[in-house]
């Protein structure tokens, strides 16, 4: 994938055909050689002249000026490189995800006090002095997970503007995980399918009362009550999202089934309903928050009332919080957290439910986010337009790192289905899940 986006033009003096050897690097690319290695797969150019890497290569990290050499000193970790892309001075120019998989095909780089110390000289007498990091960095405040700063922390991510993410997003304008049927399944299509999924794993039918708790721009609750007759009330803490959820159920001719309300779930107060759908919503809830959250929702459900929980999920063992001060925390998410799947059946049990069915589709969501980075590149003039350089590279890189993550098994995603039995055990539920021939 092409990115409408022209980098800095300059005469490398390193050039050569694809049929010789690379000359020796000088400069700062040698400075770079000396912890990468030759044997890139992807072309590194660098402002002084400098490059490194295969010469013909279709992908090309462009290092634009000291500033971004500076970032990258001075940041720990991923967040240097991040600044430095953010704030244009580092590029990529062609296929992000053959950038990316820079960090796969050289897992154990390590800058040695030798090597940071040549570099820091290649970026002059401030090459170890920071920077201001973009402003496009969150600066939440508060209790963590109050419901102000969880109200601050949604604005940061979802009142971007309603045009951009439907760029994004597409038709469908839903944030979440889709369902391929097949590898050409369309975008709208599979998140149709997931929506319908999410619908039969519930029970829906006519008349029943939903509520869908992070409902985005209404994707769920207008599937629920077209689709099968559920009156759907959806809670968003983006005035944003609801503001174009309300416009879209008043042309969809939903409004006397589906209502949008700028809400904390736990300012729900008007149950019981007969069932509760949360999609894309969980992570940031919080693990402090999980033993309220599955209470406050177990106390909003009538017996027999179905729970599907949505939500992306950690590798057992690693740590639950999004680095705070890693670039998801910094950019995309912050105060995300990811639960482990096991943790996760445990606290909905601990609340009172029964869990009858958890399905994997981390695949489904790496496939989601290539058709999301496909629009953004396609669209990227407009993007830009609409909320800047700096936040259209912020969620080029937040999607294809996140798929390239969903691909590689550093992280998972899973429904888990769970119902409020009766007090006398009986939970309504198939003898076998009549999901399961449409899935």
């Amino acid at each position: 994938m092409q990115v409408h986006e022209r980098p800095v033009s300059y005469t490398t003096s390193t050039a050569t055909s694809s049929s010789t050897s690379p000359p020796r690097p000088f400069g700062l690319a040698a400075a770079v050689a000396g912890f990468l290695g030759n044997d890139l797969p992807v072309a590194i150019d660098c402002y002084d002249g400098s490059h490194l890497g295969p010469p013909d290569s279709a992908t090309r990290i462009v290092v634009r000026s000291q500033k971004a050499l500076r970032y990258v000193l001075t940041g720990l970790g991923e967040i240097g490189f991040a600044r430095a892309y953010v704030s244009g001075e580092l590029e990529v120019d062609g296929d992000m995800f053959e950038a990316l998989a820079l960090r796969d095909n050289l897992p154990d780089v390590k800058v040695s006090p030798r090597e940071w110390l040549a570099l820091a000289r290649t970026a002059g007498l401030n090459g170890v002095k920071p920077l201001p990091p973009p402003p496009e960095e969150a600066r939440v405040r508060g209790r963590r997970h109050s419901k102000e700063r969880d109200a601050a922390a949604i604005a940061h991510h979802y009142d971007v503007s309603n045009d951009f993410y439907r760029l994004v997003l597409g038709s469908s304008m839903t944030y979440s995980c889709a369902v391929f049927a097949t590898p050409d399944t369309t975008l709208e299509a599979a998140q149709a399918a997931k929506y319908e999924l999410v619908c039969r794993k519930l029970g829906l039918r006519p008349g029943m009362r939903l509520l869908d708790v992070g409902c985005g721009w209404a994707g769920m609750v207008m599937h629920a009550a077209r689709e099968h007759g559920a009156h759907a009330v959806g809670v968003t803490l983006s005035t944003r999202q609801a503001e174009w959820a309300r416009e879209a159920v008043r042309d969809a001719g939903l409004a006397d089934r589906v209502e949008i309300r700028v809400q904390d779930y736990r300012d729900v107060a008007d149950g019981p309903f007969d069932a509760i759908s949360s999609i894309g919503m969980f992570e940031h809830v919080g693990a402090a928050k999980l033993d309220e959250y599955f209470a406050r929702l177990f106390t909003l459900l009538r017996p027999q009332g179905r729970l599907l929980n949505h939500g992306i999920a950690r590798r057992p063992g690693s740590r639950p919080a999004i680095a705070p001060r890693g670039f998801i925390g910094r950019y995309v998410f912050p105060d995300g957290e990811l639960h482990e799947v096991g943790s996760v059946v445990s606290r909905v049990q601990r609340a009172g439910f029964e869990v009858r069915a958890v399905e994997g589709l981390r695949e489904h969501y790496a496939q989601t986010l290539r058709h999301w980075v496909g629009n953004l590149e396609a669209n990227w003039d407009e993007a830009v337009r609409l909320v800047g350089p700096a936040r259209t590279r912020v969620w080029r890189l937040y999607m294809a790192a996140s798929a390239c993550n969903f691909d590689a098994e550093r992280t998972h995603i899973h429904q888990v289905l769970a119902v409020r039995n009766s007090p006398d055990g009986r939970s309504d539920m198939p003898r076998r899940p009549d999901w399961e021939a449409f899935a």
